[in-house]
């Protein structure tokens, strides 16, 4: 055998070693301020018909197909897609639905890669009209994802999905008519 053989070999050795002591679970998560009490916000969240207007990969794929299951909204739930290769196709469905506090999606992927995911929003007043939302999604990666989400930077790429969706999901809610309390 060559040197250079060998030296791959060894390389080959150390990178799998190291992705194999990488964790196994994830969890990315991204928050924003939003100038509306949780109420308002809960409503765009808690109701799978509301995301086309602020999803970020609902403008990754105007064409996707969609379809709506379950409850109208909150637990039980369910949304399906199928798009093109960046929205791949999968179901969602609301396990916990909290009013004002907290929603609970249980995430399936079917394609380009099988996975199962946990998505929840939090929803923390701040004073008396303003809602600290996190979004949130964690999981447990096996071998090939623990490289992907270590050498594709997965926490950035998501993350700033997440970031353009709290964005949106900010300028939708905060250009509503505000409604005075009695």
């Amino acid at each position: 055998m060559t040197i250079f053989a060998l030296f791959f070999l060894a390389l080959v050795s150390a990178l799998i070693a190291y992705v194999s002591f990488l964790p196994d679970d994830f969890r990315i998560a991204r928050s924003t301020v939003i100038d509306a009490p949780p109420e308002v916000i809960f409503r765009h969240i808690n109701d799978f018909h509301d995301w086309v207007d602020w999803s970020p990969w609902a403008k990754l794929d105007p064409n996707m197909k969609t379809e709506y299951g379950g409850t109208p909204q909150g637990y039980g739930a369910t949304y399906a897609w199928s798009g093109n290769k960046q929205v791949g196709v999968g179901k969602m469905e609301i396990v916990e639905s909290r009013q004002g506090e907290r929603i609970r999606i249980k995430l399936d992927f079917t394609k380009p890669f099988k996975a199962r995911h946990d998505v929840q929003f939090d929803l923390k007043p701040l004073g008396e009209s303003a809602t600290e939302v996190t979004w949130a999604m964690s999981g447990h990666h096996e071998f090939v994802g623990k490289a992907m989400y270590r050498f594709l930077n997965i926490d950035k790429a998501l993350g700033g999905q997440f970031d353009r969706g709290l964005a949106d999901l900010k300028r939708i809610v905060e250009s509503q008519p505000k409604i005075a309390a009695n």
